[in-house]
């Protein structure tokens, strides 16, 4: 007997819908293995991370402020994923959308008050976009790798963060700290919930329109084709290249934007911390959803569940907070895992007996 594994020709939505929650419960039981290794209880370990994540309404309230930017990474990343481009540079294009946010809110005061946030989140999903598109005309034109070229140009947005407020952007009133100025207070994006924001709904609508286009217009299907068979929809007359660069200006734009509204919202300058690694939980998210956008928004929740959670831990019985990260990270092996399940049908053979 042997076991053969044939491709799909459609996908299961039973498996597509099983697969993420058995990841996330097979993630737990790792966790709960690295945890019994710390010598912690994992049982009341989870229990002190669920009571700090969505215990009260404070504290839902932060993990809120975690998800907002976690929900629109997680978009942009999901739909680069529907093309079969590897997007990893979501980091980077948070990053490029913050300093384009920031750009405007310091420089560009000229403007009316009123329409600075506005103006200034649209530099921000502006410098996003460019950022993505750089490998995605090397991607489309050259044929150039994205995985490598997305990841390192990470590094560069991060670094000339780092030297916009370390150096000119540093503020001279800020006794030392590294940051820039703070923005007008009539700029900042409005909150409703403890540190809880507006940029919540823009998420959520984004979220809706993103799925109304993907499964009801002419180019959600092309996405779809050049996804699952580009050769099939360049015989159907679909231009590959365009498709791709369009795509991924989107899903730049999406992570600048996280990274505008964030520090519109929260941060309220460019400083030291505003790098927090959203870019990278991102993909995790759009693997748990099923790069579905109305899934994506509920995978954010629960992982700025376990950012805030872990937090907790440090302070509720002494294990550091980065436990949470290593239990998000754990969730990435056993979802890549179940890709068998949804890409493959498992079979077995009976081998003749020579």
């Amino acid at each position: 007997m042997r076991i053969v594994l044939a491709k799909r020709e459609t996908r299961s939505q039973i498996i597509s819908t099983l697969v993420p929650i058995i990841s996330f419960l097979v993630s737990l039981i790792l966790g709960g293995i690295v945890l019994a290794f710390s010598k912690a209880n994992p049982l009341d370990t989870y229990v002190y991370m669920f009571r700090g994540a969505f215990g009260n309404w404070m504290a839902f309230s932060e993990t809120l402020v975690k998800a907002i930017p976690l929900m629109l990474t997680g978009l942009g990343v999901s739909l680069a994923f529907r093309i079969r481009f590897w997007n990893i540079g979501a980091e980077g294009q948070y990053v490029w959308g913050a300093i384009g946010t920031a750009w405007v809110m310091l420089y560009w005061q000229f403007l009316p008050v009123q329409a600075l946030l506005p103006f200034s989140l649209l530099v921000g999903m502006t410098a996003g976009a460019i950022w993505a598109g750089i490998p995605a005309v090397m991607k489309a034109v050259w044929k150039v790798d994205e995985t490598l070229t997305t990841l390192m140009l990470n590094y560069v947005a991060i670094l000339f963060a780092e030297y916009l407020y370390y150096g000119p952007w540093r503020d001279p009133k800020g006794y030392g700290f590294p940051g820039s100025e703070p923005f007008p207070r009539e700029a900042w994006l409005p909150r409703f919930l403890g540190r809880a924001h507006w940029g919540l709904f823009i998420a959520i609508i984004i979220a809706f329109i993103l799925f109304f286009v993907l499964t009801r217009t002419k180019w959600g299907l092309e996405i779809q084709m050049i996804g699952k068979n580009p050769d099939a929809a360049r015989c159907l007359g679909v231009n590959i290249k365009w498709g791709i660069i369009m795509v991924l200006l989107l899903s730049g734009a999406l992570s600048g934007l996280a990274g505008g509204i964030e520090v519109a919202a929260i941060a309220h300058r460019l400083q030291k911390g505003i790098i927090s690694g959203y870019g990278y939980t991102a993909i995790i998210i759009a693997w748990m959803s099923q790069l579905n956008p109305i899934a994506a928004l509920f995978v954010a929740i629960l992982m700025a569940g376990l950012l805030v959670g872990g937090d907790q831990l440090q302070m509720m019985i002494g294990l550091p907070a980065a436990m949470g990260l290593v239990i998000q990270g754990l969730l990435l092996f056993p979802l890549l895992a179940g890709t068998i399940f949804t890409e493959y049908k498992i079979r077995i053979k009976k081998t003749k007996e020579v």
